[in-house]
C-alpha cells in the first residue's frame, strides 16, 4: 500500500513530459451552468498548449470557445497502486488563422471520431498541476517481508 512519502508534486517539465506519453485525456468545462467532462483525444504543441481536434458543430467548441477550462489526463497501474495525474488549466480559443490551422492539420492531432469540418481547440497551460502516487520501487528496495504465519 502506498506510504505518504510515497505521493509527490510534478513540476511543469515532469507533467509536460508524462501528458505526451498519453493519447487520451478530460476537458472539463461548463454546459448549461453545470460541469461536464468529456473524454478526447490530445497532443502538445510546441508552446505547451494541448491541442484538440472536433468537428466544428460540435457542442464542444460552441461551449468553450473562450473561456477557462481544465484538462486532465492520467495514467495508474492498479496493480501497483502507482500513477500520475496532470491538469492544465487555461482559455480554450478555437484555431482560426488559416496558416496555424493548415500547420496543425499536417502535424496536430487527429479527430478519433469521423469529421466532416476539423476545428482544432488550444487550451494554453496557463496553470500546470500534476502529481504522482506510489512511484514503482527501485532493484535496491526489499520488498516488504509476508507476516509469520
Amino acid at each position: 500500500m502506498p506510504r505518504d512519502d510515497d505521493f509527490r508534486v510534478l513540476d511543469r517539465q515532469e507533467c509536460l513530459r508524462l501528458l505526451a506519453k498519453v493519447p487520451v485525456g478530460r476537458v472539463v468545462y461548463t454546459r448549461q451552468a453545470l460541469p461536464a467532462v468529456l473524454p478526447v483525444n490530445f497532443s502538445l504543441d510546441a508552446d505547451s498548449s494541448v491541442l484538440l481536434c472536433t468537428a466544428s458543430e460540435s457542442e464542444l467548441v460552441r461551449a468553450v470557445e473562450g473561456v477557462v477550462v481544465a484538462f486532465e489526463a492520467d495514467d495508474f497501474d492498479a496493480e501497483n497502486r502507482s500513477g500520475w495525474s496532470v491538469v492544465v488549466t487555461g482559455r480554450a480559443t478555437v484555431v482560426s488563422d488559416s496558416a496555424e490551422h493548415a500547420r496543425l492539420s499536417q502535424a496536430g492531432p487527429r479527430s478519433w471520431m469521423p469529421t466532416r469540418e476539423p476545428v482544432f481547440v488550444r487550451i494554453d497551460s496557463e496553470m500546470i498541476t500534476g502529481r504522482e502516487l506510489g512511484r514503482p520501487e527501485s532493484p535496491e528496495t526489499p520488498p516488504e517481508q509476508a507476516p509469520d504465519g
